[in-house]
């Protein structure tokens, strides 16, 4: 866990891929939140369509890439939660999440955790990838 969570705060631009509404892929850049409980939160807002394709479709995949080309996929079942104490951490960590949520208890702010997530850490140097059960 530790390795995944540090690649992640590492490279924090992540591109997460949902299905979308229309059953076509969809893919957007996202930023991971926060590891708690060996949990890994993201955060989004209810109003937004990836909600709305994460309700109709909880299996979401995310990537990102280091500069030295070094890659994470991450994948698992999204699962909502509405933990305030979460929310307040989260919120308390990212500046970003004021100006447009303004508090954590904002019905919109939604979090989430992927629940039976996979990882697989990999790179160019031909060793074999690195895989978690997280």
């Amino acid at each position: 866990m530790k390795e995944v969570v540090e690649f992640l705060k590492t490279n924090p631009v992540q591109y997460f891929a949902t299905v979308g509404l229309d059953g076509k892929p969809k893919v957007r850049p996202f930023k991971f939140m926060l590891e708690q409980g060996g949990k890994l939160y993201f955060c989004t807002g209810n109003a937004k369509p990836v909600y709305k394709e994460m309700q109709k479709q909880p299996w979401v995949e995310i990537c990102s890439c280091s500069p030295a080309f070094a890659w994470i996929r991450l994948s698992g079942k999204v699962v909502f939660s509405k933990d305030l104490g979460i929310k307040k951490t989260i919120f308390a960590q990212n500046e970003m999440l004021k100006a447009i949520y303004q508090a954590p208890e904002n019905p919109v702010f939604e979090i989430f955790y992927l629940d039976g997530a996979r990882a697989v850490i990999a790179d160019m140097s031909g060793k074999p990838p690195k895989e978690y059960a997280l």
